[in-house]
């Protein structure tokens, strides 16, 4: 630590053995004095000769401290005068400079924030969604993807890119990509599209939040499901939506609690052929109710079909979209239940005459998707592989989930109730009364079983207590052995009725 002299006596201390190069610790030692006001604007600081020789160093590093000062604006050079602090800083300097001087962190709340931020909870990583394993939500069979196929397909993209291929691309998204979508969607889920109506966004939940800026208004009421997913809740929330729950039976989304809670709301988020967290489809009769409400009060529905590819007992259900006569649907599907997560690309089908509200919205936000991955995923799809790759999956998680279920009788008969359809990716399942499916979830974590808790999927009051339970990243040889440690954790909080 040294003591300098030059009209003004200030404290620089360097460490030789610090991890910090030695212009890093004289910078951060002016930076802080002035930050911290112990120098102020116009204040005069030693010469580099006069600096370096009272530290006992090479000039070298000095200069580079003073040449970065200089650069960022905290010193000026006056000709034939010297260096100074710089005499435009403000005499109260208010900002955080991250150094280690600061004793506490600023209290939670007392940041000035967009009233959007303030509508959701603080972001934290819950102990359901921290692994990967047993009963994990929307995990696939990482194992059984066709990795070599897909990194052949890389190595074709990257190597000699044409220029076109970096710069910038069209909001909508790569074009050939969107017409390999577009006779998917058309002979798979029935949805009656043309390319120039398919939007590539970065998953469902940009696909939704895409839509909510473009349909919805601060105050707008929104039916959500009743228990539904809790990520949409969250958008539209911030979205400054008011949500309005409305219940799920074994045919889907009751439109007539809806009508009579809310006859006018600006819209509807619904999954109709596969419903989370309960599983349940949708009725012919509810899907007609659906739509006519739709058309009479002027209102959209935005259907997310994120896993329908994937059913068991029957041919995949047929779009709501594809029944569609008066351009009301939004529909948004995923690849990250078909592929992988990470892989971040999803897709809108528009109405015709929203395409261009739509492509504003998108370019404003983040312009466009990466060009890599859809051009992979357009030759996967077009060369036949996603096609094979669906056909293989769905035998695969049909035998899982198979095993899953009697599993679950094996070690729970009827005391657990298992809810929805033959199809997806999870099934739920009900707990008898007296169990509270939150503190067994962390409990689970703890013995690394990834299950879901479904209370949480309710907007209001819970109405039931159980799980959500994954069953495609699980091998069926496994799929015994995970129950039989989950019924460990349950009768940890409780004696379960006897089987029957």
């Amino acid at each position: 630590m040294k003591r300098i002299s030059g009209g003004f006596s200030l404290v620089i201390a360097v460490d030789r053995r610090a991890k910090d190069p030695l212009h890093k610790q004289i910078y951060d030692a002016f930076r802080s004095m002035i930050v911290g006001r112990r120098l102020r604007a116009g204040e005069q600081i030693p010469s580099t000769r006069t600096l370096a020789s009272d530290l006992k160093v090479s000039r070298i590093p000095v200069l580079t401290a003073y040449s970065q000062l200089l650069a960022e604006g905290y010193f000026e050079a006056r000709a034939g005068a010297g260096t100074f602090v710089c005499s435009s800083l403000p005499d109260q300097v208010t900002w955080n400079t991250g150094s280690a001087t600061r004793s506490t962190p600023p209290l939670a709340g007392s940041r000035a924030v967009g009233r959007r931020a303030l509508l959701l909870p603080p972001y934290q990583r819950i102990p359901w969604l921290r692994g990967v394993g047993a009963f994990s939500v929307s995990q696939p069979a990482y194992d059984q993807f066709p990795f070599q196929i897909w990194s052949k397909l890389i190595l074709r993209h990257c190597r000699n890119p044409h220029a076109s291929q970096l710069h910038y691309g069209n909001p909508l998204g790569l074009e050939p990509l969107r017409e390999a979508i577009c006779t998917y969607l058309g002979t798979s889920r029935a949805v009656r599209c043309d390319p120039q109506q398919v939007m590539i966004v970065s998953g469902s939940q940009q696909a939704l939040e895409i839509s909510s800026r473009v349909l919805l208004d601060p105050g707008n009421a929104v039916w959500m499901e009743e228990p539904g997913y809790w990520l949409t809740r969250q958008v539209l929330t911030a979205a400054g939506c008011r949500l309005i729950p409305v219940p799920v039976d074994n045919e889907g989304l009751d439109v007539a609690v809806g009508i009579k809670a809310c006859r006018k709301a600006r819209a509807v988020y619904v999954a109709p052929s596969h419903q989370y967290p309960i599983g349940a489809t949708m009725s012919a009769s509810r899907r007609l109710q659906l739509l006519a409400w739709a058309e009479s009060s002027g209102s959209w529905i935005i259907e997310d079909d994120y896993d329908s590819e994937y059913r068991y007992g029957s041919m995949p259900i047929a779009s709501l979209q594809g029944l569609d006569s008066n351009s009301r649907v939004i529909y948004i599907g995923t690849f990250s239940k078909t592929l992988f997560p990470s892989l971040r690309i999803g897709y809108i089908v528009i109405p015709q005459d929203l395409v261009s509200r739509f492509a504003a919205v998108r370019h404003a936000m983040d312009i466009t998707s990466p060009y890599l991955y859809q051009a992979v995923l357009t030759d996967f799809m077009k060369e036949g592989h996603y096609a094979r790759h669906i056909r293989r999956m769905r035998l695969l998680y049909e035998k899982r989930r198979q095993a899953l279920v009697a599993a679950i009788r094996e070690e729970f008969g009827s005391a657990l109730e298992v809810l929805g359809s033959e199809a997806g990716m999870h099934l739920a399942v009900t707990l008898p009364k007296g169990f509270r499916d939150m503190e067994i979830t962390k409990h689970a974590a703890q013995e690394k079983l990834w299950i879901a808790p479904l209370s949480p999927a309710y907007l209001g009051k819970p109405v039931r207590q159980g799980f959500i339970l994954g069953f495609g990243s699980t091998p069926t040889s496994q799929m015994a052995h995970a129950v039989r440690r989950l019924k460990a954790v349950i009768l940890a909080h409780g004696k379960l009725p006897a089987k029957e």
